[in-house]
């Protein structure tokens, strides 16, 4: 520590807040009324004789005085500078240690259900990916769909067993649009491996295998760590690709039959990129075990440990020593008063500071916001991040209350994170951030069922959305009681009297404003996706429909195009 301030490096040296330097001048206010005072006290002095002025004004030591307001500018000045933060060298942080996404892409074009490859190239490929999650890369995994458009199917995430379930109803059938659309397909998988620094693995199962696609990797590859491993799906003799829904084959506008084949010169290009490996199909799984084993062998990065910039030590602690002496005489009349008068300045100098601050901490202020109902408000003022985002989530913005639950890493703190996901409509993340909760407290049911919900809402049951509701329909006797009466099976059929026809009549069941959910097969066209009326939730029963996650997935596709406005380019092929 002494050799830290023996040798500083003045080139390097300034201040980590340099805005607590404007604190100097209300202590120049204070030293300035300071020596007005010891004016205005000699100039009263003058009026009392010499011989009297013993008796008259208290005893004490003019010099002493003097002193006193010195130590106290001294104090003040030591105490500005340690807040101000001096700092003359930087602080070298260790490696964090970040794990590896891995991303599958699987083409899910037409030109996919082409045969030169049996049973066909798009089998082939779930074949391929299922001996991949056999083979345990350990990683966490995201499975991307594309075609006209690109969507994600499964998020980054350990449990195979969600992509294994998926595998068997992705065919072309559930896009909605045809093409091979590599530009949108590299944005989505962007979006997935931006959440970490670490290096990224992308798998790319496709049979489109074009010039388009080697600018599109050559512009993916460009930030240092992402690699790409390419699984051609089709061979050099190609075949005809077949129209969708039918055997025939398909053929392009002066009517000759389209057929789909493996250009080799590309592929000698994407081999020759430097983060592009080329793997070729084996009859057995030897291909996808040695890119597993690959994956967990650097499934770990560390990060360079170098100097972080903007990373400061802060030396601005060591004038805390001198700080202390001077405390010593704090007792001297004077002191207190001065001391206050600074404290209530700090104030006015800091912008983020209010005069509350100097009372209540954040956290009490906020909790006061947050009984008066004042979500929004409460959340801004708010530094626990568990608070602050149970106050985002009452004032309805879902997006920041999942910030601030993700930096509480309790189980609770990870079981709001998946309330906040489920409610913004990601079902994915909730789904995992319930099961996280559940590793972390095996005790906690709520998280348990939740996951449980979700996981059977991901393996086939829709949660029917607000805006797909239709009314039941409302009939005459609506106001009539419900008939709880135990039905009498003992017959007879015997005609109702005179006395029975004048009590209330009873239904069966009673109409009610609860409305059931109706199953489309798209989403309408005319649907407003920015109404912020939503009908009560509590009022939405959820319906189970057919335990098929292709279903699911061509639902959810329609939807995210239709609200998104994703769109095939203009002029690219239909296959």
């Amino acid at each position: 520590m002494i050799a830290q301030w023996t040798h500083i490096d003045w080139d390097k040296f300034h201040f980590l807040r340099p805005e607590y330097l404007w604190l100097f001048l209300p202590i120049g206010l204070i030293l300035i009324l300071g020596v007005l005072s010891f004016r205005d006290e000699e100039r009263w002095k003058q009026h009392i004789a010499s011989h009297l002025r013993p008796y008259v004004i208290q005893k004490g030591s003019h010099q002493m005085r003097l002193w006193i307001h010195i130590f106290l500018m001294f104090f003040l000045s030591v105490a500005v500078l340690g807040l101000s933060g001096p700092t003359w060298s930087e602080i070298k942080v260790p490696g964090k240690i970040l794990e590896t996404p891995v991303v599958i892409a699987l083409d899910l074009s037409q030109s996919m259900m082409a045969s030169d490859i049996q049973p066909n190239r798009l089998d082939r490929a779930k074949f391929k990916i299922k001996d991949l999650l056999d083979a345990n890369p350990k990683s966490r995994m995201a499975l991307v769909g594309f075609a006209g458009t690109a969507h994600t199917i499964i998020p980054l995430s350990r449990d195979y067993r969600i992509i294994n379930s998926h595998l068997d109803g992705l065919d072309p059938h559930i896009m909605p649009y045809q093409g091979t659309n590599f530009e949108m397909m590299f944005d989505v998988v962007d979006t997935i491996v931006a959440i970490t620094d670490a290096p990224s693995r992308l798998i790319l199962f496709t049979d489109e295998i074009s010039e388009e696609l080697f600018q599109s990797v050559q512009k993916y590859i460009q930030p240092e760590g992402r690699n790409v491993v390419i699984v051609p799906m089709n061979t050099t003799r190609g075949a005809e690709i077949p129209r969708l829904g039918s055997t025939a084959a398909i053929r392009d506008e002066n009517g000759e039959v389209v057929r789909s084949a493996l250009d080799q010169d590309i592929v000698l290009k994407l081999a020759a990129l430097s983060q592009v490996e080329i793997s070729q199909l084996t009859l057995d799984n030897s291909d996808m075990e040695k890119l597993a084993q690959e994956i967990s062998t650097n499934l770990n990065f560390q990060e360079k440990e170098g100097l972080k910039e903007d990373d400061w030590e802060d030396q601005g602690w060591v004038l805390i020593i001198p700080l202390l002496l001077l405390t010593l005489i704090w007792f001297r009349k004077g002191f207190v008063i001065y001391s206050i008068l600074f404290a209530m300045t700090l104030q006015s100098c800091d912008s983020d500071t209010t005069f509350s601050d100097f009372w209540y901490t954040k956290d009490f202020q906020g909790q006061r916001l947050f009984d008066a109902g004042v979500y929004d408000s409460a959340a801004v003022v708010f530094e626990d991040p568990m608070r602050k985002g149970v106050s985002y989530y009452k004032a309805g913005d879902f997006e920041a209350a999942i910030q601030a639950f993700s930096k509480d890493t309790t189980s609770n703190g990870i079981y709001n994170l998946g309330l906040a996901y489920y409610q913004n409509g990601n079902i994915e993340e909730a789904q995992m951030a319930f099961g996280m909760a559940v590793e972390l407290d095996p005790n906690m049911e709520a998280a348990r069922i939740n996951q449980k919900m979700l996981d059977d809402v991901l393996r086939g049951q829709d949660e029917v959305s607000p805006e797909d509701a239709t009314k039941s329909q409302t009939l005459d006797n609506s106001k009539n009681i419900e008939n709880k009466d135990m039905e009498d099976l003992s017959g007879g059929g015997q005609e109702a009297t005179k006395e029975d026809m004048q009590r209330e009549r009873k239904e069966e069941t009673v109409s009610t404003d609860i409305r059931k959910g109706k199953e489309l097969d798209e989403v309408p066209d005319d649907i407003d996706f920015g109404n912020s009326q939503r009908m009560d939730p509590q009022k939405v029963l959820m319906r189970k429909v057919d335990d098929d996650p292709a279903l699911f997935l061509k639902r959810k596709f329609k939807y995210q195009a239709k609200k998104r406005g994703l769109k095939p380019k203009e002029g690219a092929k239909k296959w």
